[in-house]
């Protein structure tokens, strides 16, 4: 079915991938955007590509900004998500907020990236009122990955293609969580705005199809999430520094 032409925006000026998501998301929407947010998009392309961490970016979706459920789950990169459970009324323009069952299927499996070069991360807006996943792997095999957070923040852990995590750590409410992996003997994660390296060996990864807020044995989470990332491994306060602006950006812009 041919586009409304109503939907069609100049595009002069944009990064050519962002036009691309925008006419995308526009669509999903049935109208556009407001300037303001059609903005923020654009930069949060621009300058994830000029600081070098978008091409480390395989499936990722921006979870705000949107105006319906549809809209936010068009991917940046990568494959749709598939969503299970989720309706209209969990999403806002601010992020979608999970129910303790809803979740959703990235379509990316964790071994789709090599043992030693990954990295998965979100953006939190609300705490959990519940243990859950942030995102990761069903399985808690050697190899699993997972963000994982518990009620209020508290109890997090982070494990990328490993059998131990980084764990007993703090999540603030409105933060990049994430984990990135370049070696075999180290991975660092990122929480509340710093980073830290860990001395925790990787393992050949699980297969299982990484999950939006569902992971580590069907723990699912009702945090608010206005962003998901997950590839090869990147430069976590880099990431954090433009995910962050966008999301200022977007509570300014509506």
């Amino acid at each position: 079915m041919p586009m409304n032409n109503r939907l069609l925006r100049p595009t002069t000026g944009l990064d050519p991938d962002a036009a691309k998501y925008l006419q995308a998301v526009e669509a999903a929407d049935g109208e556009p955007l407001e300037p303001a947010v059609r903005t923020a998009i654009n930069a949060f392309f621009r300058d994830t590509k000029t600081a070098g961490v978008f091409s480390s970016l395989k499936a990722c979706c921006i979870l705000a900004g949107a105006r319906t459920l549809a809209g936010a789950l068009v991917p940046v990169v990568g494959d749709a998500p598939t969503a299970y459970g989720f309706v209209e009324g969990d999403f806002d323009r601010l992020g979608l907020t999970g129910d303790g069952t809803s979740y959703l299927d990235s379509n990316r499996a964790n071994d789709a990236d090599p043992q030693d070069d990954k990295h998965i991360a979100v953006y939190k807006t609300a705490y959990p009122t519940r243990n859950g996943g942030l995102v990761g792997t069903y399985s808690t095999q050697a190899g699993a990955s997972w963000l994982f957070c518990g009620a209020s923040g508290a109890s997090g852990s982070v494990r990328i293609n490993g059998a131990f995590s980084a764990g007993s750590l703090t999540f603030g409410v409105n933060t990049l969580i994430g984990g990135s992996r370049a070696s075999p003997s180290s991975l660092t994660y990122r929480v509340d705005g710093t980073s830290v390296s860990t001395a925790i060996p990787s393992s050949a990864p699980a297969s299982d199809t990484l999950e939006v807020f569902r992971a580590v044995l069907n723990q699912v989470s009702d945090a608010k999430l206005a962003f998901y990332s997950l590839g090869t491994s990147l430069d976590l306060a880099k990431l954090d520094s433009h995910v962050t602006a966008y999301v200022t950006a977007i509570g300014a812009a509506l």
